[in-house]
């Protein structure tokens, strides 16, 4: 059997365009599939872009916070003692009957004499009540009568306001012991 001339040629021209037809659907999808990867990319520069900008200003933000949290720092003593002696003034104040309006604290210093070494903190204490009581919390600063505390304090100065409610400022050095 003899097979003609006509047959192969549409053998041919199937299978051609068998091969063309399989080239053409693998040329659409891999258009398809590059302009899905470009419109990523473009999605993922968009995306590089405003995460600089936002790392940008993270770090401004953090200079920011971390420049307030010194200054912030700087106004506060840096000693733990400084809150302790604050609780135990509350303390004696209260065992004397007296409310404490305003508490000042200094930054501790160190003061040697001799060999050896004290942290020095001025307070500025105000106090309002009697008079028997500011002068109660006053006589147990100076002496430490019945207190058991770590510390001492030297009163520096008085100042007391008559009014309704006596009202006195007290300014005091506090001495601890550093070893």
């Amino acid at each position: 059997m003899k097979v003609s001339k006509k047959f192969w040629l549409i053998i041919g021209i199937i299978i051609l365009a068998v091969v063309l037809g399989s080239l053409v659907r693998t040329y659409v999808q891999q258009a398809g599939e590059q302009e899905q990867l470009r419109t990523s990319l473009a999605a993922q520069q968009t995306l590089l872009r405003k995460l600089t900008t936002d790392e940008a200003n993270l770090e401004n933000d953090w200079e920011q916070a971390e420049s307030l949290l010194n200054t912030s720092q700087a106004k506060f003593p840096g000693s733990v003692e400084s809150i302790e002696y604050g609780e135990d003034l509350f303390e004696i104040a209260g065992d004397c009957n007296l409310q404490v309006t305003e508490l000042t604290p200094s930054m501790p210093a160190d003061k040697k004499v001799g060999a050896v070494t004290y942290s020095v903190a001025t307070f500025v204490v105000k106090v309002s009540g009697s008079m028997d009581n500011i002068l109660d919390f006053v006589y147990a600063m100076r002496t430490g009568d019945g207190f058991e505390l770590p510390w001492s304090a030297h009163v520096k100065g008085i100042s007391i306001a008559t009014g309704e409610e006596m009202e006195a400022t007290i300014t005091l050095d506090i001495y601890a012991y550093r070893r």
